[in-house]
């Protein structure tokens, strides 16, 4: 059973600094794409962020504060959050695109996680 579990969330002040991580764990043969995305008191959610292989893209709104970076040897991938604003606010989902091991034989997945929150106060 494949499982994503995220940390770093927390309440900052605005021009502040979090950092998130989201490891994935269980019968893993390959990770392809993992992102994060946040959703905000009544809006949906939306992609921040996303890394595949050396590449990755940033929604407009956090280009040059937010940093995705990725561990491949810890199955790892985190979200370096600098220079918060308020509207940065929300719960923070960790996703990821990952072959696997089921019961069925190697599966290809969507997996998500818990959610952490993130709180900027102004």
């Amino acid at each position: 059973q494949v499982q994503l579990v995220e940390s770093g969330g927390g309440l900052v002040q605005a021009g502040g600094s979090l950092r998130l991580s989201c490891a994935a764990s269980g019968s893993i043969f390959s990770i392809n794409a993992m992102g994060w995305y946040r959703q905000a008191p009544g809006k949906q959610r939306e992609l921040v962020a996303i890394i595949s292989g050396g590449s990755t893209s940033y929604v407009d709104s956090v280009k040059g504060r937010f940093t995705i970076s990725r561990d491949n040897s810890k199955n790892t991938v985190y979200l370096q959050m600098n220079s918060l604003k308020p509207e940065d606010t929300g719960v923070y989902y960790c996703n990821a695109k990952i072959l696997s091991a089921q019961a069925q034989g190697v599966m290809s997945g969507d997996y998500w996680g818990q959610g952490t929150q993130v709180l900027v106060s102004s």
